[in-house]
């Protein structure tokens, strides 16, 4: 039954999901921003990994070719070149990875049983991954589906406390680790790029946009709890995200993780939200440690 209220869970994207209310899907809590914006977290019924921890080489960007002034006529006429990004998209595809979590619920009087998917960061070779933790959060068996089609078996390492973060461990070796930029330099009007898994099922989709603003605020409803949750700090970007999309990176022009994608406003267009990269620094550091180990 349809409802007319602005601020309700919307309905997450789910494979062979139990149909009965009370089944649990990744990522179904609504978002509201400061302007009362309804949204939702970004993800659906299957989760892509984005691989980051190791240090990568930067690629160079095929930046924008400097303006060229042409004068015709007495008249001077600028020229600007478009950016292409197809370089850095190629490098760092590799390092993000679908997640597919196989969830149970015992809320409600019927319980049941989901499966839900998002995106995530490929931090180290070895298979360490960071998401969100609302992507992974009451999982019983995840899946890192990587962007050859590979199937790997994952498990929860750890869940942050206070950020909508998770460690994630594939089983599996020679992964590609993403290259972390540094979210504290950062400027409105740059360009920001998103890979991930929308509606869990068009892969490797690549998006691009700018960062739109810097500091914003919302808040989730949690969907087990039902109760408000806030999240402070993002990064706002009109680069297009959708349910699918959450765990997975937003990229500078460089190729570098900046953020990683979270919420999307569910009434509005080209608003998306993104925790920067520095909010995951022990996740991270945990990762790497973990990994030499």
């Amino acid at each position: 039954m349809a409802s007319d209220d602005p601020f309700r869970p919307h309905a997450a994207n789910s494979i062979g999901a139990d149909p009965r209310p009370a089944a649990r899907r990744v990522g179904v809590r609504s978002v509201v921003a400061a302007a009362l914006l309804s949204a939702v977290l970004a993800s659906g019924g299957t989760a892509a990994l984005v691989g980051i921890l190791r240090p990568v080489p930067v690629v160079t960007p095929q930046g924008p070719t400097p303006n060229a002034n042409v004068t015709s006529g007495g008249t001077t006429v600028t020229t600007v070149t478009r950016e292409d990004i197809t370089e850095v998209v190629a490098e760092a595809k590799d390092s993000v990875v679908t997640l597919t979590s196989q969830i149970g619920s015992t809320r409600g009087p019927f319980g049941g049983a989901a499966t839900g998917v998002g995106s995530g960061i490929i931090l180290t070779a070895d298979g360490y991954t960071l998401t969100n933790r609302h992507v992974v959060e009451g999982s019983t068996r995840l899946t890192a589906t990587l962007a050859d089609g590979t199937e790997l078996p994952a498990t929860v390492v750890t869940v942050s406390d206070d950020q909508d973060l998770a460690l994630v461990k594939i089983q599996g070796t020679g992964l590609k680790p993403a290259t972390i930029g540094d979210s504290n330099g950062i400027e409105v009007g740059q360009t920001a790029i998103a890979i991930g898994s929308p509606l869990g099922t068009y892969t490797e989709t690549v998006t691009k946009g700018i960062v739109s603003a810097l500091d914003r605020t919302i808040t989730v409803q949690d969907e087990q709890t039902g109760r408000p949750v806030t999240l402070e700090g993002l990064i706002q970007t009109d680069a297009a995200i959708n349910q699918g999309n959450s765990g997975g990176p937003l990229l500078d022009a460089a190729g570098q993780v900046i953020g990683v994608n979270t919420a999307v406003a569910a009434s509005a267009e080209g608003l998306g939200f993104a925790i920067p990269i520095a909010e995951a620094a022990d996740l991270i550091t945990q990762a790497r440690s973990a990994s030499v180990a």
